[in-house]
């Protein structure tokens, strides 16, 4: 049987904002107890015990446990895809490192990246690649994590790099019709997919251009630090030592890539790179993928290589070159290191479900609409809807399909085009997911790039830019489209069609 969610007028809203600051409050006292260590336990906890909250309201209200239970499920089902990429990335990131195509990554860009102009540079990069691939997750745990490693021996801030990843990567996201949230957005609310791209230019354009600016700066401002150019140059030398760095070990990357752009689904795409990698490093990396697999035992060329493989994907890589800071560095990935995060999206999944069936959520955001009496309150209704869908339900499809499906009609009551809405969607709730630790993304992003959520939130200029851009324009009636505009717009197009046509 299919649950059937309660409705949310006839909720109290002190009540449905109970587990809301249950959940707020035990989060808060586990950053306090256990600092960047919370999302190692102590926030999946939290959240499990704010469900048990929800659900404990829901059967006080009528509501049976089992279909409470059934909804939990489900709102943990929204997620599995995620966990599976993210169980995927972390085997290719292992893969990846035993073949040398991250070592490779790196010793490229120690050789022409000027510390100078190391942030600005990484955000571009990151941007130009998410662009391409239509996906963040992606970009951060490949070229983002090779430039990470590339700050830590620079000597640079790993913190401010993690930000001009993350404001990158999302960049290219957003703007790439190949982006699954980009498709997504406009689908929930019934605009033209590259009406929708175009639309977000104009509020995230300014969002990219400020932020390039400041990681200018910060770069001007940190390079001065950078004074030991002979650890570059002796971490070069020991990439090259002990790896071969020719051409092969960038065919992984090469693939992934094309694969992204060939609009390949992630799962297959990520698979495929991983074994791309193990390829690589069972035929090119040979004598490293023999020494890590033999780990000192006496066995066979062949069963090393099989084993070495076996582990890099499953438990990750331990480099063993003897630079502390390399070793640190390159000794990342496999499947397990990513088994914290997935505990993280699961837990935070069961309060979602619980807080949508209950009808908790649903009053919430009622109430929040009350306050809607114009075209700006309505846009800050959708970010701040959105941004707390990404705190509350932890999942960023869900801060763009729920606040889509429940604004779409105001909006056309309100005589405006829905790429107004599609794009409100993607300011806020598409740029907001990685800030939030127990997010899908902020969990997926502090896990691969090594950095807590909130040591690089300060620096994820884009991401905080662009919803309160989105909200001047809405207050300011900036480059918001009416309905008949749209309307216009679309027989025009029809038009020149049909005159092509004869």
């Amino acid at each position: 049987m299919i649950p059937t969610t309660v409705k949310a007028e006839s909720i109290p809203l002190w009540l449905a904002l109970i587990p809301l600051l249950f959940l707020m409050g035990l989060l808060g006292g586990a950053v306090y107890i256990f600092g960047d260590g919370a999302s190692s336990g102590p926030n999946q906890i939290g959240l499990m015990l704010a469900a048990g909250v929800a659900c404990l309201i829901g059967v006080l209200r009528g509501q049976s446990w089992k279909e409470l239970e059934t909804s939990i499920i489900e709102g943990i089902m929204l997620a599995m895809h995620a966990c599976l990429i993210l169980l995927m990335i972390g085997s290719l990131i292992g893969a990846w490192m035993l073949s040398g195509t991250a070592p490779a990554i790196i010793h490229l860009g120690l050789g022409v990246l000027d510390p100078a102009w190391f942030y600005p540079a990484t955000m571009v990069v990151c941007s130009l690649v998410a662009v391409s691939i239509g996906s963040s997750w992606t970009t951060a745990a490949t070229v983002g994590l090779a430039l990470i490693g590339i700050a830590h021996i620079l000597g640079l801030s790993i913190e401010i790099t993690a930000g001009a990843v993350i404001s990158g990567a999302y960049f290219g996201d957003k703007m790439s019709p190949l982006s699954d949230s980009t498709n997504l957005a406009p689908a929930m609310v019934g605009a033209d997919l590259f009406v929708h791209i175009r639309h977000m230019f104009w509020t995230t354009t300014p969002s990219f251009i400020l932020s390039l600016l400041l990681f200018t700066w910060l770069g001007w401002q940190n390079a001065a630090i950078v004074t030991d150019t002979g650890a570059i140059d002796a971490a070069r030398t020991l990439l090259e030592q002990n790896y071969r760095l020719g051409l092969p070990v960038f065919l992984p990357l090469l693939l992934l890539l094309g694969l992204s752009i060939a609009k390949v689904p992630a799962l297959p795409t990520i698979t495929i790179g991983a074994i791309a990698g193990g390829l690589v490093a069972a035929f090119y990396q040979t004598d490293a993928t023999i020494a890590f697999g033999s780990s000192g035992e006496e066995i066979s060329n062949g069963l090393a290589i099989v084993k070495g493989l076996w582990v890099a994907v499953s438990t990750g890589y331990q480099s063993s070159i003897g630079d502390e800071v390399l070793d640190r560095l390159l000794s990342r990935g496999g499947m397990s290191s990513m088994l914290n995060t997935v505990w993280l999206i699961i837990s935070a999944m069961c309060f979602g479900g619980a807080m949508e069936h209950t009808g908790l959520l649903g009053r919430i955001v009622q109430a929040a609409l009350k306050g809607v009496n114009s075209t700006g309150s309505l846009v800050i209704t959708t970010v701040f809807t959105s941004i707390g869908m990404n705190i509350i339900a932890a999942d960023q499809y869900i801060s763009i399909v729920l606040p889509g499906r429940m604004y779409q009609m105001e909006f056309r009551r309100r005589g405006l085009a829905p790429e107004n809405l599609s794009r409100t969607l993607e300011d806020a709730g598409t740029m907001t997911s990685a800030l939030v630790p127990w997010n899908t993304c902020g969990a997926f992003m502090a896990t691969t790039l090594g950095v807590p959520t909130f040591a690089y939130l300060p620096y994820a200029f884009l991401n905080l830019f662009n919803p309160a851009i989105a909200i001047l324009y809405g207050l300011f009636n900036i480059r918001i489209t009416p309905l008949v505009e749209e309307l216009e717009e679309e027989i025009l197009e029809a038009v020149n069609t049909e005159q092509v046509n004869n």
